[in-house]
């Protein structure tokens, strides 16, 4: 089982399987009851996402075959102390400080003097590198206190010269956030040459400094 102490979900995840794939989850809440299975864990995920609120990007994760929408949180504030602070809850701390230095490197995002918070809503925990988009969306989000539009997907990978790479399974994650009412997605510009979305509009970008001027537009 994985999941934080603090949440009433829990991710059922096999480790070893001699009659199939280990690659597949289950998503349990704890009840009164006991444990019961969550049928549509990507509607419970965004079920308390505030609306138009800064800070928050919502990308969609691939557990085996089985796509899930989760929200990334992100606060940036003015630090009080000599060096700022980096914490992460749910995705990797040096990929974020990663993404941190790119955004300052290549987009000139002053998070220098800011004390950054990243974290997954409801206990997720992201491992892949298509979450890295909305990562930054999110900090650029919180440090310029404008939203991301709440009908937006974000999504794909940021490379170390700012460039958005392209994202495996791409159909699976659209299908998955078409049925959830997301109308458009911001997504890698090689993943969306070679895919077909019904009900999703693509927003196409090449660089970080695209995606964020496709999210937020001056």
């Amino acid at each position: 089982f994985e999941g934080e102490r603090g949440h009433p979900f829990r991710i059922l995840r096999a480790h070893k399987n001699r009659f199939g794939s280990t690659n597949e989850i289950g998503v349990f809440e704890m009840k009164g009851s006991g444990l019961e299975e969550v049928a549509d864990p990507s509607a419970l995920f965004l079920a308390e996402r505030p609306a138009g609120k800064p800070g928050s990007a919502v990308t969609a994760t691939l557990s085996g075959t089985r796509p899930l929408l989760v929200e990334v949180q992100a606060l940036v504030a003015p630090t009080g102390y000599g060096t700022a602070r980096r914490t992460a809850i749910g995705v990797d701390g040096n990929r974020v400080a990663l993404l941190a230095a790119v955004l300052e490197k290549k987009e000139d995002v002053q998070l220098t003097g800011c004390d950054t918070f990243v974290n997954v809503a409801g206990g997720m925990t992201l491992s892949e590198p298509a979450a890295d988009l909305a990562v930054c969306a999110a900090l650029v989000s919180s440090l310029r206190n404008q939203a991301v539009p709440q009908d937006v997907l974000v999504l794909g990978e940021v490379g170390l010269a700012g460039e958005v790479r392209a994202v495996a399974q791409m159909e699976p994650r659209l299908a998955e956030a078409g049925k959830m009412g997301f109308l458009r997605a911001v997504l890698p510009k090689g993943s969306a040459r070679r895919v077909e979305s019904r009900g999703v509009k693509l927003l196409p970008v090449e660089t970080l400094g695209e995606a964020l001027e496709a999210l937020f537009p001056r």
